[in-house]
Formats: C-alpha cells, sequence, structure tokens
C-alpha cells in the first residue's frame, strides 16, 4: 500500500510537471542597470488567469572610495499574484504583493545616508510580449506603499546619526524591462 501511494503521488507531481507551461523564472535588466542590484522572479501559473509569485533583489555593491562612496544597498523580498486577462504569461497584466526591504542608499544626490527598514504593499501593471514558446519579454511599472523605518547618516561612511524615526511613504517600485524564461 504505501508504494502503490509513492507511485499514485509521483504520477500526480509528474502530471503537473507535463501540463502547459506553468513555471517561469526572469530577471529585471532596469534593476541589474541599477547600480548592479541582482534579481529574481518566479511565477507559477495557478489558473488560466492566475500567476504567484516571489521574488527577490540583492545589492551588496559600494562605490567609489574614501568620503566619496555611492551606494544602493538592499535585500527585498516579496510574493503576489499577477491577473492576466487573456492568458498566464501572455499579453497585458496587473500586479499586487508584499514586500519587505532592507535599503543603506547615500552618496548619489547628495553626501547623506539613509538606512532602514521598509514593508509595504505594491500593485504594477504592464504587457508581455512573447518572443518565442519558452521566452518573453516584460514590460511594466509599479508603485509600493507601506511603513518605512529608518536612519539618516551625515554621510555614507561617517557613522554621524542625524536623525531617525518612521514614516509613511508612496513609492514609484518598478520600473520593468524582463527577461523571462517559461518552462
Amino acid at each position: 500500500m504505501k508504494k502503490l501511494l509513492i507511485c499514485a503521488a509521483l504520477m500526480l507531481l509528474g502530471y503537473g510537471a507535463a501540463s502547459a507551461q506553468s513555471f517561469s523564472i526572469s530577471t529585471n535588466a532596469v534593476d541589474l542597470a541599477g547600480l548592479g542590484t541582482l534579481n529574481c522572479e518566479a511565477a507559477y501559473g495557478v489558473a488560466r488567469h492566475w500567476t504567484v509569485n516571489a521574488s527577490v533583489k540583492y545589492n551588496p555593491f559600494s562605490y567609489g572610495q574614501g568620503e566619496q562612496i555611492v551606494r544602493y544597498r538592499q535585500r527585498a523580498l516579496s510574493a503576489g499574484a499577477r491577473y492576466w486577462p487573456w492568458h498566464v504569461f501572455s499579453g497585458w497584466w496587473l500586479s499586487g504583493n508584499v514586500r519587505y526591504q532592507e535599503y543603506n542608499h547615500g552618496g548619489l544626490l547628495d553626501e547623506k545616508s539613509v538606512e532602514g527598514d521598509r514593508f509595504g504593499t505594491g500593485v504594477a501593471g504592464g504587457y508581455t510580449h512573447m518572443l518565442s514558446p519558452h521566452l518573453n519579454l516584460d514590460f511594466g511599472l509599479g508603485v509600493w506603499a507601506g511603513y518605512d523605518i529608518y536612519k539618516r547618516y551625515s554621510c555614507p561612511t561617517c557613522g554621524r546619526i542625524e536623525g531617525s524615526g518612521g514614516k509613511f511613504f508612496v513609492l514609484p517600485s518598478d520600473i520593468i524591462v524582463a527577461l523571462t524564461f517559461i518552462f
């Protein structure tokens, strides 16, 4: 009986994997161009018009030396769902997500630096152009809002705290030009 259950479970898993293309993985070129932010999003089609997704962004890099350092460091996680009016991984889409970001930005537009934690929710919309049966090009824009707990420093390396606190925010979250591989 145990072997029969194991075989049945393997057949069901194999059936899900053998069905129409339902899994994708992508990377956003705009994030990569944004001071080298590494990023990846995985999505799974749960119905004809719906996918669930999870993404991660990571940027550990600092540029420059001494007092002339530019940083756009971050670790961000998000999870959400995307609605496709036509069919998953094809055409127009709308999405919503929840997001957490740990960040350290500074030195680019002024000498001050800010680090903190943000959490909130976001919405986005866009269009997916099919390049081939397994390769898409995604375009989109997004915004997110939530709460930011931060510390502001005099410079990116000095460690002198000018202030700290928490505030609500609304920010543009994503400009999406992503290459997506569909399994």
